[in-house]
């Protein structure tokens, strides 16, 4: 059986655009054996994916998303499974999320993954390590639910680096698939929201805290998939 990871996500991308700048880039790839096989953690957490357009992060009066429907995800990666049990058998473990801190934000970005261009996602390392997760690896699958907790898509990882903020490119940034797609609008909403969200816990962000940059497809359902 599976193991299943709760948390929620943030953002993805795919293809250059524009000329890169030059930075100290980061080319590390993350090996098969950074694993997050079980035993995995089957309680809610929360992880928080900074991709989220020019709102400065959720406010006060903004409403959480739903919890993952954890029964609906099972038939759904059970589906998934009996038509791809090749992909399952080399990766049974799967998580089950939902984009964003907020409703709004878990529709938004989910539709831009869905509707939209949306292939990448990034996120601090420390943040693993406090939720109690490992680091994903590449093929490893996550459930995508809409703020009602309904699963929607079935994502994979296919490209993951460590690396810091300075080392973002027009690509990734392109790849995320919000706001204008632009590494300036990248740096301005992701600095925002780390600042944000370290703030709530008593840390401060830094850009020189290490990042985890993951680019994924979409393999279910396949009337959506890549």
């Amino acid at each position: 059986m599976a193991g299943v990871l709760l948390r929620s996500r943030t953002g993805k991308s795919r293809g250059p655009h524009g000329s890169s700048p030059t930075v100290a880039r980061i080319p590390t790839v993350v090996p098969s054996s950074f694993s997050c096989s079980a035993p995995i953690r089957t309680s809610q957490g929360v992880k928080n994916h900074p991709c989220f357009w020019n709102t400065g992060g959720v406010t006060e009066n903004e409403r959480p998303a739903a919890a993952p429907d954890v029964a609906r995800a099972a038939e759904f990666w059970a589906a998934y499974a009996a038509a791809n049990p090749e992909a399952v058998r080399t990766a049974p473990e799967y998580t089950v999320e939902h984009f964003g801190d907020s409703a709004r934000l878990a529709d938004e970005l989910l539709r831009e993954v869905t509707h939209g261009a949306k292939r990448a996602t990034a996120e601090l390392a420390e943040q693993f390590a406090l939720d109690g997760d490992s680091l994903p690896r590449i093929g490893s699958h996550w459930i995508a639910c809409d703020s009602t907790g309904t699963p929607r898509v079935i994502l994979r990882s296919i490209e993951l680096r460590l690396g810091t903020f300075d080392t973002v490119d027009d690509a990734f940034a392109w790849d995320e698939g919000e706001d204008d797609r632009t590494l300036a609008s990248w740096k301005r909403e992701h600095a925002r929201y780390w600042t944000r969200t370290c703030a709530a816990r008593g840390a401060e962000w830094s850009e020189n805290d290490e990042i985890m940059f993951e680019r994924f497809r979409v393999v279910w359902p396949p009337e959506l998939a890549d």
